[in-house]
């Protein structure tokens, strides 16, 4: 069944970060008019808010965004259980624990990504797998090429909650990524959701 308008424009405005009315109307495959009033709905109900940006030349263009609201409908995965059960952790069983209980979490998502990994022949191969495997974890990942650099793309983060509490999770994730990558290249967090991004991206290069 095809989702509401208005739930596609939600989803299509956290894949993309921001959007004018127009390109939501192209790429969603609904009428100017009918975008506009999903949008001025959306806006009410305090799921997005619009942005003015000056681009050179011409009128100032107005775009669309998520707010913390909008951000909601996308919830972390049994975010406060988690949240529960690693203050528990470092409370009963101190900081060392949390770490090992991280470095144990790692170490088993490194080993189930090199097992799917083992047939990539590229960089390019690497991070289609890297996405579809993110991507159902539900990050809802993507990758692209920007001249000779790469960028891997979370648009989501599932377990945003835990990683809030313990950042350890975001160190790990990014040293799983630099050696399934590998060490022939650089990978690096140009983007963190929990810096105030929308999304998380990770530039590669050479």
């Amino acid at each position: 069944m095809k989702k509401p308008a208005a739930d596609r424009i939600l989803m299509f405005l956290k894949m993309r970060g921001e959007a004018t009315s127009l390109l939501i109307s192209e790429e969603l495959s609904i009428t100017k008019e009918g975008a506009r009033k999903h949008l001025l709905n959306l806006v009410k109900e305090g799921l997005i808010e619009s942005v003015i940006r000056s681009e050179g030349v011409g009128r100032p263009s107005t775009y669309y965004i998520l707010t913390r609201r909008g951000l909601s409908q996308f919830p972390d995965t049994h975010a406060d259980v988690t949240v529960q059960l690693l203050k528990s952790v470092k409370d009963l069983l101190g900081d060392n624990a949390l770490d090992l209980l991280i470095n144990d979490r790692e170490k088993t998502t490194y080993q189930r990504y090199e097992k799917a990994l083992t047939k990539a022949k590229s960089l390019e191969d690497r991070l289609e797998i890297l996405s579809k495997i993110r991507n159902d974890e539900g990050y809802m990942a993507e990758w692209t090429k920007e001249g000779a650099d790469y960028f891997l793309i979370e648009n989501h983060c599932p377990i945003c909650a835990a990683a809030s509490e313990c950042q350890g999770f975001c160190r790990a994730e990014l040293s799983n990524f630099q050696n399934l990558i590998g060490l022939d290249y650089k990978v690096e967090r140009v983007k963190h959701i929990l810096s105030g991004a929308q999304r998380c991206v990770y530039k590669i290069s050479v």
